[in-house]
């Protein structure tokens, strides 16, 4: 939540259907968000067990189109991608059509300034653009870096100000919108589909922030509010608010920008070592790659870790870690896991400690409780892959 004065918070487009729902609002990201509807644990274990919608309208969806139309194809695609990849240490030139890929926006040194997708449309007439969502507390911060970086080359289109955009996560996600859109079975896990006429963009994309099988949906406001009251109308779909977001995020082991990720961090500390494909390690062409290269080769001192506290009490953000009466990490993330019946907990520790089964103690309300670190995730994901 970045601020409290209601006169300058955001609606989204679903603003109106949230209150008819009776979505409990926050301020949250510049916007007023529901956090529940009819409860967070509810709301998580029903996006488990059958669909959750999620309005995520208040995040950052853009397009980005190279200016060079003589360029067609794979060349098309190559230019737009080369421009991106001079932000993020991920191989955006070798996207597939159709294929979106998480990655992480990146400043000098390396450091993280926001995680994001970024996918190549699936039409030979869209190559030469690239759909992005960036998160929305920062988007602000990472169109204006997009936009320096581009330059003359190439457009920036937000579509964050009239499309909806909004994910429908669970197991019963594909039934249920198999009554809206053809062929999603086709779809596997980042994979897209995208239809793209000028300032107005669909996007079916087969990826999510829950660890469940599920979809995020890019429409025009219009078309948007009409399909979520749809889905509000299936009995398999419930509406879900930020907290369950936040439980079903951690559970699934997934972070949260600006709290398990920040500038202070880089990829290999915070154990995304993975975004960063063979290529562009051989290319050495990414912001602060020295020192990622460098820290790859010799490791970090320290890493984020999974945490399993042994008692009831949960760990919040912030709480400090302890081995052997030393300082030793904090946690940046944690709660109670619906799903997993424990409470749950993200952090970054000591390398030599970053081992599952580590005893480790959790200065909580500044009492010493037991805790174990563990591996990631705390619940079996399932995507369709």
């Amino acid at each position: 939540m970045d601020t409290t004065d209601t006169d300058i918070l955001k609606h989204t487009p679903l603003y109106d259907l949230h209150l008819s729902l009776q979505g409990k609002m926050v301020p949250f990201a510049g916007y007023t968000m529901p956090v529940q509807f009819e409860g967070v644990k509810a709301e998580h274990l029903w996006t488990r067990s059958s669909a959750g919608l999620f309005d995520v309208s208040h995040m950052g969806p853009c397009l980005v189109s190279l200016r060079q139309t003589e360029l067609k194809g794979e060349s098309a695609h190559q230019a737009v991608s080369h421009l991106i990849e001079q932000l993020v240490p991920s191989d955006i030139a070798g996207l597939k059509p159709g294929q979106a890929r998480l990655t992480v926006l990146l400043n000098a040194e390396g450091g993280i300034l926001d995680d994001l997708i970024i996918t190549r449309p699936h039409k030979e007439a869209d190559q030469g653009q690239l759909y992005i969502v960036v998160n929305g507390a920062m988007k602000d911060q990472d169109f204006a870096l997009f936009a320096e970086t581009i330059g003359e080359q190439a457009d920036l289109l937000r579509l964050d100000h009239d499309h909806v955009l909004m994910a429908v996560q669970g197991p019963q996600s594909e039934a249920v919108l198999s009554h809206h859109f053809s062929d999603l079975s086709d779809l596997s896990f980042m994979q897209s589909r995208l239809r793209i006429s000028g300032h107005e963009v669909h996007a079916v994309s087969r990826c999510g922030y829950t660890g469940e099988d599920g979809f995020e949906l890019l429409l025009p406001a219009d078309e948007g509010i009409d399909l979520a009251r749809k889905l509000c109308a299936d009995p398999r779909v419930r509406p879900i608010g930020l907290g369950a977001r936040d439980s079903l995020r951690l559970e699934a082991g997934l972070c949260l920008y600006g709290h398990d990720l920040d500038p202070g961090c880089d990829p290999v500390i915070a154990d995304l070592s993975w975004l960063i494909q063979k290529v562009r390690r051989q290319r050495a062409d990414f912001p602060g790659a020295p020192q990622i290269l460098s820290r790859l080769k010799t490791g970090p001192e320290q890493k984020r870790v999974g945490l399993q506290p042994l008692e009831r009490a949960p760990a919040r953000e912030g709480t400090e870690i302890y081995h052997a009466g030393s300082r030793v990490g904090h946690v940046t993330s944690g709660g109670f896991g619906p799903s997993h019946g424990k409470p749950v907990a993200m952090g970054y520790i000591r390398t030599d400690l970053a081992v599952p089964g580590t005893a480790v103690d959790l200065m909580i309300r500044g009492k010493a409780r037991p805790a174990e670190v563990c591996a990631l995730p705390f619940i079996q994901t399932n995507y369709k892959r």
